[in-house]
């Protein structure tokens, strides 16, 4: 499969590449980040497994995450997409693609979220297929809980995943 590359007046939503692993090494290891995703850094381990799953869901799903990269810089400045992780957790996402996006501190901000969420929203209701999307938040992260609700996410269930308190939020497709 060809994986799509999105443009937005601003960014850039391209293929996951093993190029991208020291840039998404650094994004996973700021406390910006880390705080509201499960508070701990990532190791090279787990960040190369995930570029892997990236990769791996194009392959076998049709559909995965972008690498983003800041238009005027060439920065990558964060990861936005569509995946299956089958997660433990209850309510589990069943067949449910889960949305998910983390940027840079370094542009938090911006509107580089929404603007990336919103292509990868189009293309998603142009291309998965289904009926809707699921994505997971921790409570006090307020600027994902902004950009949930600006792209249409609605809460759908308070619950736990790993020990930790996450909202689980749920979105129409708007299938052509």
């Amino acid at each position: 499969m060809t994986i799509p590359t999105l443009h937005t007046p601003r960014l850039i939503l391209r293929p996951p590449d093993v190029a991208d692993f020291d840039a998404a090494f650094a994004i996973r290891n700021e406390d910006a980040v880390t705080r509201f995703i499960n508070g701990q850094k990532s190791t090279p381990e787990d960040v190369w497994s995930r570029l892997l799953r990236y990769v791996g869901h194009w392959t076998v799903l049709g559909y995965g995450f972008w690498t983003i990269v800041e238009r005027e810089s060439g920065a990558i400045v964060g990861e936005t997409g569509f995946a299956d992780f089958h997660r433990s957790m209850v309510p589990s996402f069943g067949a449910t693609p889960e949305m998910g996006w983390i940027l840079s501190g370094a542009v938090h901000g911006r509107g580089y979220a929404t603007e990336a969420v919103q292509a990868a929203l189009a293309w998603g209701d142009a291309h998965l297929g289904c009926d809707r999307v699921a994505c997971m938040i921790d409570p006090e992260n307020a600027p994902s809980l902004r950009v949930a609700g600006k792209v249409g996410f609605y809460e759908t269930v308070r619950t736990t995943y790993h020990g930790g308190a996450v909202i689980v939020f749920e979105r129409p497709t708007a299938r052509p």
